[in-house]
């Protein structure tokens, strides 16, 4: 399932994986990996700065991420272009939520804004017999 938001022309897409092979749930370790797309359907150039996740866990732990760039990247993106990455992240439980936002610039009069990164769940999925 994907999520989508835009915001100033930004769009955050977001897809998510289960990573059984490196999860380890007897010992309450969870992997995930998130797809994210961004795709600039802007009139203007823009560059990401920094991140901002929040990550919940379902046994109510809640973790926020900040820093620069993004997978240690900050890419420029021109007018129509799409930035993609996959990264990851660990829970305790087999279900929990992440949101956040990236620090763009307008490369044109350095004007910066916040983009919002759209909420999405990690759930390990049932196994079925």
């Amino acid at each position: 399932m994907m999520v989508s938001e835009i915001t100033q022309g930004v769009k955050v897409s977001v897809e998510t994986e289960y990573q059984p092979e490196y999860s380890s749930p007897s010992q309450l370790h969870y992997v995930f990996t998130y797809r994210i797309t961004i795709e600039n359907n802007s009139n203007f150039t823009v560059q990401l700065l920094r991140r901002h996740w929040h990550i919940h866990d379902a046994n109510n732990i809640v973790r926020e991420v900040e820093g620069e760039g993004v997978v240690g990247q900050q890419p420029v993106l021109e007018a129509g272009e799409t930035h993609q990455y996959v990264s990851g992240c660990n829970l305790k439980s087999g279900i929990g939520k992440m949101y956040g936002t990236y620090t763009m610039e307008r490369i044109m009069d350095g004007k910066t804004f916040e983009v919002k990164i759209p909420e999405f769940t990690m759930i390990v999925p049932f196994r079925q017999n």
